[in-house]
């Protein structure tokens, strides 16, 4: 139990470097999420639906901010800063990532809808056609 303690908090694991294909990953993928934040704000203001529009608003920002974050915590992990380089951040940054895109989902399936235009035929004839008795 302690070895489990002690991979998960220890505040300075070495043996990472800028040319291990782990630290390119995650710095592509910190990079490639601060890019989406701008590439999601350009589609979404040419969107014509408002309730879409309106659902996607906060989309950007928590792009941007995930995307900070891990390129934060990447290079803090590579340059050994302690206490920001625990596996257990990264832990908590990939189930926060993975709770907002939860509920994000939930919230668009729910609040997402498209009005669709009805028009109401007037029939001359309705009036003279028999209706239902009242008592």
């Amino acid at each position: 139990m302690k070895q489990f303690f002690s991979y998960w908090l220890w505040p300075n694991p070495a043996g990472w470097h800028y040319e291990d294909s782990r630290v390119m990953a995650l710095l592509a993928l910190s990079i490639g999420l601060i890019v989406l934040c701008f590439v999601i704000g350009r589609v979404r203001h040419r969107m014509k639906n408002p309730i879409t529009r309106s659902l996607t608003a906060g989309w950007p920002t928590a792009s941007l901010w995930f995307g900070i974050v891990a390129l934060v915590l990447t290079v803090s992990r590579v340059e050994t800063i302690q206490f920001l380089s625990m596996r257990l951040i990264w832990a908590f940054w990939l189930l926060s990532l993975g709770l907002y895109i939860f509920f994000q989902m939930l919230q668009f399936r729910r609040r997402h809808y498209t009005v669709i235009q009805q028009s109401q035929v007037i029939d001359e004839r309705e009036k003279y056609l028999p209706k239902k008795r009242v008592r």
